[in-house]
């Protein structure tokens, strides 16, 4: 049986081993990219260099906080306040992601999925952090 402890170190480790992923898209191929937005049914990627830009340093920021929960999951009580601000960060960036995915006019599936798992992991956080206590 996990401790409330463990669970929210291991609760943080995957969803920063799965937010380190995204390192892939900052070195990926223009032309993998390309697919890969075609294949989200968002048709061919705009040219330019600002799409590119903001594929790219999108994705570092989401591998940088995969890094940062990680480091983060190695002492859950020594950065409990760190933890909480991760946490309240992500509860308020899960409506401002809905509200920028319904303005861009993403995919249904797209709206339906990245603001509410953003909201959902802060307050998960929160649940697991007051666990410990």
């Amino acid at each position: 049986m996990m401790t409330p402890e463990t669970r929210l170190k291991t609760f943080l480790r995957l969803v920063g081993a799965a937010a380190m992923l995204a390192a892939v898209a900052v070195v990926m191929p223009r032309e993998w990219m390309d697919i890969c937005h075609e294949w989200l049914g968002l048709g061919p990627m705009p040219e330019g260099p600002i799409v590119d830009y903001l594929a790219r340093s999108t994705s570092m920021f989401y591998a940088f906080f995969g890094g940062i929960l990680c480091v983060l999951a190695a002492d859950v009580r020594k950065y409990e306040r760190a933890i909480r601000l991760a946490a309240v960060g992500m509860m308020i960036a899960g409506p401002v992601m809905l509200m920028i995915d319904l303005r861009a006019g993403l995919p249904t599936w797209w709206i339906a999925v990245e603001g509410p798992i953003d909201f959902l992991f802060g307050v998960v956080t929160l649940v697991m952090r007051k666990m410990i206590k």
